[in-house]
């Protein structure tokens, strides 16, 4: 056997040996993944460089491209997404999942994941303050306060979709489940980031690194949640809901 070969032997019997480092592990690729792609991003944009270099074309097209209905639609998913609408939906789901499940732990980390997403949006805009783009472009100028990279209504929808979809379907893992979850995720994270682009609010980059943030902190839920899980995995052991 080859020296290669032999240490990935030898890891792989070490992680076979720790359940907590096997359980972990598909949570910290996602948080690797997520964090470098927003490192990316944000070295594009400071370098004004790369995939930044579409930020004022992508804008300049679609809002060249605007038409009545699809501004009236995506002025509806932008105010659902946004910090108003978003934060009394997660809290009112939250607490009837509670109820109505009579369990509080996959409702917490789905509210602890929405606190962490918000928390890091609004940490991020303050360091990096991006400027938002020219008021000329928005759909109601000056209706935005904050800076613009990442986008917060992004994080906060992709994170919401994207742990909810974990919650649900890492208990009861039906193929009809997972692909229903998958796609409304997709459908709802791409309408959401769309509809700041469409409007005008930010630029591709904005939107680009929320859904990397949004990974990663799908990556964390996934660590806290597999870990927790580990002691009463096993044979006969049943699951926590």
């Amino acid at each position: 056997m080859t020296r290669a070969g032999s240490v990935r032997a030898r890891v792989s019997r070490e992680l076979a040996a720790r359940p907590v480092v096997r359980a972990a592990l598909p949570g910290l690729v996602l948080v690797v993944l997520g964090v470098a792609a927003f490192a990316g991003l944000l070295d594009s944009v400071r370098e004004t460089d790369d995939i930044s270099l579409f930020d004022r074309p992508v804008l300049a097209w679609l809002v060249a491209s605007r038409g009545a209905v699809a501004t009236a639609v995506f002025s509806a998913v932008t105010l659902v997404s946004g910090p108003i609408v978003l934060p009394v939906i997660v809290a009112v789901a939250c607490l009837a999942w509670g109820l109505v499940r009579r369990e509080w732990w996959r409702p917490a980390l789905l509210l602890g994941a929405m606190v962490a997403s918000t928390s890091i949006s609004l940490a991020i805009k303050g360091i990096v303050a991006r400027p938002r783009p020219p008021l000329a472009t928005m759909v109601i100028a000056g209706a935005e306060r904050t800076a613009s990279f990442p986008s917060g209504h992004t994080i906060g929808a992709a994170t919401l979709l994207l742990v909810a979809w974990y919650l649900v379907v890492s208990r009861h893992p039906t193929r009809a489940r997972q692909v229903g979850w998958g796609i409304a995720t997709v459908v709802g994270a791409f309408a959401v980031g769309l509809s700041r682009l469409y409007l005008g609010y930010h630029f591709l980059t904005d939107v680009l690194a929320a859904l990397a943030l949004a990974v990663a902190i799908l990556g964390a839920v996934t660590i806290v949640d597999r870990v927790r899980r580990v002691p009463r995995d096993g044979p006969g052991a049943a699951r926590p809901e």
